[in-house]
């Protein structure tokens, strides 16, 4: 647009680089609370880069502009850039992600630029519309992807719109940056789960951890309903002397009953055997649950008349439980009872 005047921001002069990639190196080995811990997105852009462009892109240069009249000469200019550097270099350390004085006082320098911005277009036709010293211009990101650019804007203060073609995307972004900011500040209303103890009424539930209690209490509702309906389904082990005899972690846990984290699916027909042709056969190409080295477990079919049962045994498995009901290539398996009859899956 004709007539603006843009001073010439810091990212167009110089950065902190290695400071950047280092935090941003860091944070590929950030478990929790990382956004890609929600879901995993291909071509993710690290936080801490994120942050430091955006800062960068919206403070001015402390440089002198002649055709702006603005600035300082070059010794001045360089200590406030390297004061400048320093708020980057706190900026991107993943500890200050939520850190509210780093975070402010980088708002500060943002609004600071914006408002000298707004100083240098105060002649403009559209001066009113378009610089508003008060009110900084919104952020847009129309392929938002997995969400780290406009979180971040939203961080350091900018009113963040985001939209992307792929609906996983979008579920993404609502998830961090529409969500969120909506119910900040809010205590949580569900229902507090019968194992937790009665909360005081003094809780501390700035930012979105009202949000983030209510998340946890409406997962412990759903874990206890569907605990109640198909519990039955997923018993628990109990830990015997035999699965703790060559494993010295287990030894402790003996006659303690555990919730079984690991589960092997499978497909199942009725047996070709017309004298079982009621029985349900899996198709198993392996009944292997674990074979990290000193910790490997599997499970052995128990075969009772024209039933079967599976138990978990601990141990190195052998050639049968590593092939499940397996035969050969193709869809090829075998009838868990003594005979072997062969199953061909269409």
């Amino acid at each position: 647009m004709n007539g603006i005047k843009v001073p010439r921001k810091l990212i167009e002069v110089a950065l902190p680089l290695d400071d950047i990639n280092a935090a941003a190196a860091r944070e590929k080995s950030i478990r929790h609370g990382h956004p890609s811990t929600l879901h995993l997105w291909w071509a993710r852009r690290p936080l801490a880069a994120a942050r430091a462009v955006l800062f960068a892109q919206l403070v001015n240069d402390p440089g002198y502009e002649r055709s702006l009249g603005r600035g300082v000469n070059k010794e001045q200019a360089q200590l406030e850039r390297d004061r400048l550097f320093g708020i980057i270099r706190e900026l991107v350390k993943w500890e200050n992600t939520n850190n509210a004085a780093v975070l402010q006082q980088a708002r500060e320098e943002i609004w600071k630029s914006w408002r000298e911005t707004c100083a240098l277009n105060k002649g403009h036709p559209q001066a009113a519309e378009l610089f508003n010293p008060e009110k900084l211009p919104a952020f847009h990101d129309p392929f938002a992807g997995g969400g780290s650019i406009p979180l971040e804007a939203q961080r350091l203060g900018l009113e963040s719109y985001a939209s992307d073609l792929n609906p996983v995307a979008v579920t993404i972004n609502k998830a961090m940056i529409e969500i969120p900011p909506k119910f900040a500040g809010r205590p949580p209303v569900g229902p507090i789960p019968k194992a937790d103890q009665q909360s005081g009424w003094m809780e501390d539930w700035s930012g979105a951890k009202g949000l983030a209690e209510d998340v946890r209490r409406y997962g412990a509702w759903m874990r206890a309903e569907a605990e109640q309906r198909i519990g039955h389904l997923y018993p628990p082990i109990e830990i015997t002397a035999e699965m703790a005899k060559d494993r010295s972690d287990l030894t402790p846990l003996v006659g303690k009953k555990l919730t079984v984290i690991a589960w092997l699916w499978a497909r199942t027909v009725k047996s070709p055997n017309p004298a079982y042709s009621h029985v349900a056969v899996p198709l198993a190409s392996t009944f292997v649950l674990s074979s990290k080295a000193g910790k490997e477990a599997y499970v052995e079919p128990v075969v009772m008349g024209d039933s079967y049962r599976f138990t978990v045994k601990v141990g190195s498995a052998p050639e049968s439980a590593k092939n499940g009901t397996k035969l050969a290539r193709g869809a090829n398996f075998r009838c868990m009872r003594l005979y072997l009859v062969t199953v061909n899956t269409p």
